[in-house]
């Protein structure tokens, strides 16, 4: 109770106070804006103080005044928030960085399937060589003929080269070339064994085998025989020059057909021109 009076006194002495200075001393002129500030100020106060006495009146209950945030305490919560900001930059920064990881991740895991595809597609296509050769290669052993069949050192060679020449008209290609091959073994030197290597070149330029009848047509024309045949021998050695991808050596031996054989068939002329186009010779 004494307390409540003595809070009550002072309230009733600051409300009291400013009435009687302002009636007993006259100014004219008005207060100054740091008077005002602090008269709203003392007012605001013992309107609280007013407030909390009457409080306790009327209740019966002990008056609590709860005291001010200090300023340590507020610097406190600062310093948090302070905190709690940088580690929210932090999990941010982490976030960033975790997600550029991810990114590179998922870059790099569609790189390597790019390439694993890519190297699928390699091998696949190495193995559709790898078939492809060999089969190729079962074709040209089925193709390549047997060894020309030995022919008798006494055989007659005007028979053997008939008997080879029949093969040839029969269109049996694969006989013809192995009969040829025996002629040219057995009568290197006879008078039909530049006709035979013309005829033997004739059977391999037909089945592509453009090495072997290049060798052919070069060893019936040595020595530029004058016959109906040489002219054809000369034009089928530059086409087999040509399929060789030699068109330099196939430009040269179209010179010589040119001036070896200046009477050749038209035909054979045709031909030739087309070759020389197709070499690129020079004009």
């Amino acid at each position: 109770m004494k307390l409540k009076a003595a809070l009550l006194a002072s309230v009733l002495a600051l409300t009291a106070a400013p009435t009687l200075s302002w009636a007993q001393t006259a100014m004219p002129d008005p207060l100054d804006d740091r008077s005002v500030k602090r008269l709203d100020k003392m007012e605001k106060v013992v309107r609280e103080l007013r407030a909390i006495v009457f409080q306790g009146r009327d209740t019966g209950k002990p008056v609590v005044v709860q005291p001010a945030e200090t300023d340590a305490q507020i610097a406190a919560l600062s310093e948090k928030l302070n905190d709690l900001e940088q580690t929210l930059t932090k999990l941010n920064g982490q976030n960033e960085t975790l997600t550029h990881d991810l990114d590179q991740a998922r870059r790099a895991s569609d790189s390597e399937k790019t390439r694993a595809d890519a190297l699928d597609q390699r091998l696949a296509a190495l193995e559709k060589r790898i078939v492809d050769q060999e089969a190729a290669a079962a074709a040209a052993v089925a193709a390549t003929p047997a060894a020309p069949a030995p022919v008798a050192a006494s055989a007659d060679p005007t028979a053997a080269f008939k008997a080879a020449r029949q093969l040839l008209l029969d269109g049996d290609y694969g006989g013809a070339e192995q009969a040829f091959a025996g002629y040219v073994e057995a009568f290197p030197d006879s008078a039909k064994a530049p006709e035979a290597r013309y005829w033997l070149g004739e059977t391999q330029f037909v089945r592509e085998a453009y090495g072997d009848a290049a060798g052919s047509y070069l060893g019936a024309v040595r020595g530029w025989p004058q016959t109906s045949w040489a002219p054809d021998a000369v034009l089928k050695l530059s086409r087999s020059l040509v399929a060789l991808k030699k068109p330099a050596d196939a430009c040269k031996t179209l010179d010589e057909l040119a001036k070896r054989y200046p009477k050749a068939p038209a035909a054979i002329t045709a031909k030739a021109a087309s070759t020389r186009n197709q070499a690129k010779c020079a004009a």
